[in-house]
């Protein structure tokens, strides 16, 4: 039949390889949507693992992928927004920059009937976020609280212990839940003398790091220990992320830590880097929250695939998220911390690094 159809119709085989050429073009189960994915930066390792993870997996499940990194820079993240939305993405999944300048690009977005998941960081301002998939940033907080609380033996009335409080960036709505997870677990200890804050700098509006950069984080620490910690040591410092405590421990080294007279202070972080994970092991870092970045991009790319084929998106929480416009339904993934003693179990053993990579 196909040798005939060749012959009478001299044009079939040229569109065979059309239609050929068209269908691989678009996989099987997806329809060859397209998801457009936009990451803040390069500059850090953990949106690098993320943003390489959704693009893998959701390829994987047919879909054609626009992953883009905006460098830190808003009007670059909008602008590759906008070429998303004219390149017909039918979803976009947006770990933000500033949470709060999104508001007319998603209208466009949202005009065009294209459904936003906010990745790991809450949109703001905006009705045109459809969901949020991250892990609970309240309860990252507390579990760097509550490991302060019993490393220092805080219940059991040990103390006066010297703490210096770092905050992330204010354009980031996570930091804000960081702190008051975090503070929650410590005020108690603060008001009742065990831990003293030489600087008196508590509030956000002091401790903020912009863009959660390490350089500052190392300024401010440098600053701190001139001004307050003159015949003092710092005991802890309660430091929201990696990237921070990357800054704070460069700061401790210049100023003498790290010795049997000047132990490094207890210190807390976020996200597991390798190089964080390196300084647990050498004792300048004590722990940092595994946010196992596998678990997100899968719950995200579960979330792309009930919008694509018109389910209900699954959600397990409906109450906390309120962008200012609407309650943003959200899927909360668990943290848990890792350290010098449970590294190995959470992190080797799971394949997320290997030996080679901490060394």
């Amino acid at each position: 039949m196909s040798e005939i159809l060749k012959k009478t119709f001299p044009g079939f085989m040229v569109l065979g390889l059309v239609l050929s050429v068209f269908m691989l073009g678009c996989p099987a189960g997806s329809g060859g949507q397209m998801v457009g994915v936009a990451m803040p930066t390069q500059s850090l390792q953990r949106w690098n693992q993320d943003g390489a993870y959704l693009k893998d997996k959701l390829e994987a499940a047919g879909y054609q992928v626009d992953l883009q990194y905006a460098n830190n820079q808003v009007a670059t993240q909008v602008s590759q927004l906008e070429n998303m939305i004219t390149k017909g993405c039918k979803v976009l999944v947006i770990a933000s920059i500033d949470g709060t300048a999104l508001k007319g690009v998603l209208e466009k977005a949202g005009a065009a009937g294209i459904k936003v998941i906010a990745y790991d960081r809450l949109i703001k301002g905006t009705a045109n976020v459809d969901y949020y998939a991250t892990f609970d940033n309240y309860l990252v907080g507390k579990i760097q609280g509550d490991y302060i609380v019993n490393k220092l033996g805080l219940k059991d009335g040990k103390g006066p212990y010297n703490l210096e409080v770092f905050g992330g960036s204010p354009d980031d709505n996570n930091a804000f839940l960081f702190n008051q997870g975090a503070m929650d677990q410590l005020k108690p200890y603060i008001d009742s003398g065990k831990l003293v804050i030489n600087s008196k700098q508590s509030d956000m509006k002091q401790i903020a790091i912009q863009s959660w950069k390490a350089e500052t984080a190392q300024a401010r620490m440098d600053n701190l220990l001139v001004g307050f910690y003159s015949g003092k040591k710092v005991d802890v410092v309660l430091s929201p992320n990696d990237s921070l405590a990357q800054g704070i421990v460069a700061s401790l080294k210049a100023a003498g830590y790290g010795t049997a007279a000047k132990p490094f202070p207890v210190l807390t972080g976020q996200d597991c880097d390798k190089i964080n994970v390196k300084m647990m092991l050498a004792g300048e870092q004590s722990m940092s929250i595994f946010k196992d970045t596998r678990t997100l991009a899968e719950r995200t790319v579960t979330m792309v695939g009930e919008i694509m084929s018109g389910k209900t998106v699954t959600v397990n929480d409906t109450k906390s998220y309120n962008n200012d416009v609407k309650i943003v339904p959200s899927y909360l993934c668990e943290p848990v911390f890792a350290d010098k003693d449970n590294y190995k179990k959470l992190l080797i053993d799971t394949g997320y690094y290997t030996e080679a990579d901490l060394k």
